[in-house]
């Protein structure tokens, strides 16, 4: 199974919408086939593994990261094909999700004769799709916002000037996160001081991820630079100015209308719109106003923070807008997860208390 779950983790930059699946058959103790799934119309893993296998696959058993699914999709039910290529055991790491399938292929397989023993390596399953399992289990997305900062918590001079602060090497490993993300999403006034392009630049094949913009008075420029790049570029919007649509439009934008709140997005309403999206993971670059926004509703499930050994003193522009706290008593507390060092800056991985 710890190979099957390898085999899953590439296509960490490909599958979406679908989740990361690895298979590996065996039989008389032997591995006889390989797969894993590497994009959304393409062959599922227990297929890849089955097309793959050095002989015949009859009395082997299937190792399999998520449940075979049982029903019509992009492609044909996997759960079928298994029966038909004579599997006799197959060994699941976790039950589907998915509230229209889950439990159905373990079902049918076991109706067939087939031994079904599931949730070996459970956890690190589960850890390979979070975005997935949050998507079809909470109706939205698995959010991770970065953030970059000095030693002194800034993440840019008081004019907005910010590149660089880190290192190469960290702007590589924000590559890495990009590509294994189906969305970015921003603000617009990131938009207008840095005209991002938002897109994954890794030496590997990689489904660009949605960009997405919130922007609720329609000021993005018609000749931003992300319109003209490969892939989707959304703009979510609560503004009823139809002319300045139109031009966004016509520029190649696609623009969504969504509720507001205090005269600006409903964040909880734009996280359930991505979800309707089928966008599993959203990667936040954004300036203080959005993730304080974002911090103080709780919609971000985790934080990665690239500290750079430098001061930019104390005109320089913070990490949040935090203007409810008050006492310390209202302090936002976080979680250590992770703390490495990359290049030579240090990246923290927090979670919410």
């Amino acid at each position: 199974m710890a190979r099957a779950i390898h085999l899953a983790k590439r296509g960490l930059t490909t599958t979406d919408p679908n989740p990361r699946v690895g298979c590996v058959l065996v039989k008389d103790g032997r591995i006889i086939g390989e797969g894993w799934h590497l994009r959304a119309g393409l062959a599922h893993a227990e297929v890849e593994a089955l097309n793959n296998a050095s002989e015949d696959a009859s009395g082997a058993t299937a190792y399999v990261t998520l449940e075979p699914c049982s029903h019509h999709g992009r492609t044909p039910p996997c759960c079928e094909t298994l029966v038909k290529a004579g599997i006799k055991r197959v060994i699941v790491a976790m039950q589907d999700p998915n509230p229209k399938v889950s439990g159905q292929g373990f079902a049918y397989l076991q109706s067939a004769g087939i031994s079904v023993i599931n949730g070996v390596l459970e956890a690190d399953a589960q850890a390979l799709n979070r975005g997935f399992i949050m998507r079809m289990t909470q109706h939205r997305p698995f959010v991770r916002s970065k953030l970059a900062m000095s030693l002194d918590g800034r993440t840019a001079m008081a004019s907005g000037e910010s590149q660089w602060i880190t290192s190469a090497e960290a702007r590589a490993d924000v590559h890495r996160l990009r590509s294994e993300s189906s969305a970015i999403l921003t603000g617009i006034n990131t938009v207008l001081a840095d005209d991002p392009a938002l897109t994954a630049r890794i030496d590997k094949e990689v489904v660009q991820p949605v960009r997405v913009v919130l922007d609720s008075a329609l000021k993005m420029p018609a000749n931003a630079k992300m319109v003209s790049l490969p892939g989707r570029s959304l703009i979510l919007t609560c503004s009823q100015n139809k002319a300045r649509l139109e031009t966004l439009q016509k520029a190649g934008f696609e623009i969504y209308g969504l509720p507001e709140k205090n005269n600006r997005l409903d964040l909880p309403e734009v996280m359930k719109f991505l979800a309707e999206q089928e966008i599993n993971e959203v990667l936040v670059e954004a300036g203080a106003v959005l993730n304080g926004t974002l911090l103080a509703e709780n919609l971000v499930d985790e934080w990665v923070i690239f500290i750079a050994p430098c001061i930019l003193g104390d005109q320089g522009r913070g990490l949040f807008a935090l203007p409810g706290l008050q006492k310390l008593a209202d302090k936002k507390q976080m979680k250590f997860q992770q703390i490495r060092q990359i290049g030579k800056d240090l990246k923290l991985t927090l979670i919410n208390r």
